[in-house]
């Protein structure tokens, strides 16, 4: 534990915004605590990349241990701030941290309110990507996925669950549905590789046919779609799926239908045009409706913060200064009062708790440094502390009822880890359950882990 900090800082939250922010304050004379709702810290980049994209994980990973190596840090997982959580933030503020650095992420999900979401069959892409990375709860949840999947959205995320649901067996059909058209999507195309050898060409000749002359009229090229298209193709991936992938343009979901077991059975969308207005493509809608045969919807349109978090919020974000005190690049960090009309002191925001679903891995590093530094303008206007308060702190987290993780637990996981994936000849080994990992380490009785760990 260091001696020489003499500023105290927690930051919640351990993804890539989170751990970056940490390294850059513990350089600068800071002691961090960093809590974790979590067991594992990475955040997005352990539990938001497609698993079999091994090599990033693994470089990532690596980055993030000596991130927690620091003498500055300590880390406490397994622990949850918020209203409805361990600590509330008034809480956490009380123990003696001259600020609080929010990088929790968006922890909410994003819907449209569509009648029908309530039905089985029907999620939230993150409820999808943490089942296939394999985060606790959500591993050990039970999800209807049926034979014919309609995925909403045309980012990286959406076309990553497609790649999942191609590994099912069950799933014989997979649609990309998509508001706008093919000169407004979003996804690259390395992430399209994954899934062109399963692409419908016939299918998606039909449905180019009549977009071709709309597009034309709004100065777009449609061979530019097709070049895309092949530019994937040239370095497509291979598959073993016998599933087709099939791309809807021009298509928003209205409702989703279901039969008396509350289970879904089709989806009703509406028919879009798109007009040029100040140079952007828009959707507008054609008001025609009709049906699509799918028994499964996956909604990819982005993430919005925790409700009951403890700080106000507009839209899918924490609310920030206007008129930030402590701006870095011309961006606000600084957490809002909106009723008060003035800032929160001593409460910042970065990654996806200030822009939610902004970038990846790489975006949420710099926005967690960039975060850091308007803290560090603002510990300028504070004296140092003589003594830092970790003791306390200590102590009271220790009255958590849940076992509360730290460094060294965290150490003697990846290595438990590492070594089951070589006893089972495979390239990663993770636990699905928070009690088996809590039981790996010593903090849970082996008999209440349960048996759900999961193979890779």
């Amino acid at each position: 534990m260091s001696t020489q900090a003499n500023y105290l800082v927690a930051v919640v939250g351990a993804g890539p915004a989170g751990l970056f922010a940490a390294r850059e304050l513990a350089t600068q004379n800071v002691h961090v605590v960093l809590i974790n709702r979590d067991i594992k810290p990475g955040g997005l980049a352990e539990y938001g990349i497609y698993p079999e994209k091994y090599k990033m994980k693994d470089g990532l990973r690596a980055q993030f241990r000596q991130i927690l190596s620091l003498p500055e840090i300590e880390y406490y997982g397994n622990l949850t701030v918020g209203q409805r959580g361990d600590l509330t933030l008034s809480e956490l503020r009380s123990l003696g941290f001259q600020a609080i650095l929010v990088t929790s992420g968006a922890q909410g999900t994003k819907w449209l309110g569509l009648p029908g979401e309530q039905l089985q069959g029907v999620y939230h892409a993150k409820d999808i990507v943490y089942l296939y990375n394999r985060l606790p709860p959500f591993s050990e949840r039970q999800f209807r996925i049926g034979r014919r999947v309609a995925v909403i959205g045309a980012g990286n995320v959406s076309i990553d669950i497609c790649r999942y649901l191609a590994t099912l067996n069950q799933v014989e059909e997979i649609y990309a549905v998509v508001r706008r058209g093919p000169g407004e999507i979003k996804f690259s195309r390395p992430e399209l590789e994954n899934m062109v050898n399963l692409l419908d060409r016939e299918d998606l000749a039909v449905e180019m046919k009549p977009l071709a002359p709309l597009m034309q009229s709004l100065g777009q090229n449609p061979n530019d779609f097709y070049t895309f298209i092949q530019g994937a193709q040239d370095k497509a991936c291979e598959t073993d799926s016998r599933a087709k992938f099939r791309l809807r343009f021009l298509v928003s979901p209205t409702r989703m239908l279901g039969d008396s077991q509350g289970q879904m059975t089709g989806m009703e969308v509406e028919e879009n045009t798109l007009v040029m207005e100040n140079g952007e493509a828009k959707a507008i809608s054609l008001g025609t409706r009709r049906m699509m045969d799918v028994d499964t919807v996956i909604f990819a349109i982005g993430d919005r913060v925790d409700d009951t978090f403890g700080l106000p919020v507009q839209g899918s974000e924490f609310v920030k200064n206007p008129a930030p005190l402590y701006p870095v690049e011309g961006i606000s960090y600084e957490t809002y009062d909106p009723q008060a009309k003035c800032p929160i002191t001593g409460v910042f925001v970065s990654g996806w708790s200030r822009k939610a679903s902004s970038g990846l891995v790489g975006v949420a590093r710099k926005d967690g440094v960039n975060g850091a530094r308007a803290v560090l303008q603002y510990l300028k206007t504070l004296p140092p502390l003589e003594i830092l308060p970790l003791d306390a702190i200590a102590q009271r987290l220790s009255l958590i009822e849940r076992p509360v993780i730290h460094q060294a637990d965290l150490a003697r996981l990846n290595e438990v880890e590492r070594e089951r994936a070589q006893q089972l000849g495979l390239a990663e080994f993770k636990y699905a359950s928070n009690q088996e990992m809590l039981a790996a380490v010593g903090l849970l009785p082996a008999a209440l882990s349960g048996s759900s760990a999961s193979r890779r």
